[in-house]
């Protein structure tokens, strides 16, 4: 044991919360088997760290201290409410009889814990609006006002969704566990669609007064650099360079009042290149596996852009390739827009808006306000302006972030 002053110990206190409460409480979940009694363990057992550090000092092990002393208090608390629930009795037998079971509990275990929860929040018997809701609480230890605010949702509605999927989790028997490898590809699927999905929100708000949120974004990138670090999978390597790369941008991608500068027109030298490199390597390595898919695709077509030192100077004919082979892999509607805006700048302004104008013909991208966007841009450049303003106020009707809205206002205001 290590002597510490009092206020010593609480900082040290305080800064363990910050940095190991969700690992921690991921252990506490497995051992327990149930979330509220995990979150409400973990949240004694660092009040009990205060008392007890300051008068016998800092163990040699503080998260393997906290999770054995929050196992204690649960059970304590289950004997408790035993009179109020009999069956609960039988719980804490169990806990007691498992004790030299868990009497060694070294960081390796409370790391792969951690994987454990995500795998848990993400299985795909939980609906896909609840696994986000989920990880983000469980896994980030996000507030439900904070997750609320992000989605646009109230409070109310994102607690329902997360009390459902801890009662599908429950009532299921999903096991706390990294799935066998059989099932790994399924499973693993839904973590990094949840992963993606929180990064995106982050990245590009689809609505609200701010283009981005830069807590929802580094929150991903922490999810993703975990994972890497836990399973180093291909997809999992593609995407966490995807989003290094992507958020090597975000300085240069808003101005001092919020107002969206677009990606030819920002300031490259704001964009941070350990970051790009980090990615670009990370991209690498998965594409040496052989084994990637759409994340990895993407991510290298987002490495073709950090490369270039000028919109003009971006390799446009493979990022064009590069199109071809995500379309092959995922065919979508965005995708091919996508495409059609990289066939316009190697071909272009003519190629690529008779390519956005096939894709709006069919219907399928009729009310994202990004491909009438696409359509406005391209038809501005070839002074069209009566087409390019037509669908600058389609766009304008569809986009609900508040940047979006005044770059669109802007283009009108110009055209007019």
């Amino acid at each position: 044991m290590v002597e510490e002053d009092p206020q010593s110990v609480r900082q040290f206190v305080d800064e363990l919360y910050r940095n190991e409460s969700r690992r921690i409480f991921a252990t506490l979940v497995r051992l327990l088997g149930d979330f509220d009694l995990a979150e409400e363990a973990m949240h004694e057992a660092f009040a009990s760290a205060v008392q007890k550090w300051e008068a016998e000092g800092i163990p040699n092990n503080p998260r393997a201290w906290l999770v054995s002393t929050g196992r204690f208090k649960a059970i304590d608390t289950i004997r408790r409410r035993v009179r109020f629930d009999e069956s609960l009795g039988e719980i804490a037998k169990r806990l007691d009889a498992d004790h030299d079971q868990f009497a060694a509990i070294d960081d390796e275990k409370i790391e792969d814990d951690r994987l454990r929860l995500i795998f848990t929040c993400c299985h795909p018997a939980i609906p896909a609006s609840a696994q986000v809701a989920l990880t983000l609480r469980e896994v980030c230890g996000l507030r439900t006002e904070e997750i609320a605010s992000a989605f646009l949702t109230s409070p109310p509605t994102i607690a329902q969704r997360i009390v459902r999927g801890k009662q599908k989790i429950r009532d299921a028997g999903i096991p706390f566990e990294v799935p066998m490898i059989p099932q790994m590809p399924s499973r693993l699927d839904s973590v990094l669609a949840v992963i993606y999905l929180v990064f995106n929100e982050g990245y590009s708000a689809s609505s609200g007064e701010t283009a981005t949120r830069r807590d929802l974004s580094e929150e991903a990138i922490r999810l993703g650099r975990l994972l890497v670090s836990l399973l180093p999978d291909a997809e999992a390597m593609g995407l966490l360079g995807l989003m290094l790369i992507q958020e090597s941008r975000r300085q240069a991608r808003t101005a001092s009042n919020g107002d969206i500068i677009l990606l030819e027109d920002q300031d490259r030298s704001l964009w941070n290149q350990q970051a790009i490199a980090e990615g670009a390597k990370m991209i690498q390595d998965a594409l040496n596996t052989r084994r990637f898919g759409v994340y990895t695709i993407q991510a290298a077509i987002a490495a073709v852009h950090a490369e270039a030192a000028s919109s003009a100077e971006t390799d446009w004919s493979q990022l064009v390739a590069l199109y071809d082979v995500l379309a092959r892999i995922e065919p979508s509607p965005v995708v091919y827009l996508n495409r059609a805006v990289a066939v316009a700048m190697r071909d272009g302004a003519e190629a690529g808006l008779a390519l956005v104008n096939e894709i709006l013909s069919s219907g399928s991208l009729e009310d994202y306000h990004l491909a009438h966007a696409a359509k406005a841009d391209l038809c501005r450049r070839l002074g069209r302006n009566t087409e390019a303003i037509a669908s600058y106020e389609r766009a304008l009707q569809l986009a609900k972030q508040e940047p979006e809205r005044r770059f669109l206002e802007g283009r009108l205001r110009e055209l007019r």
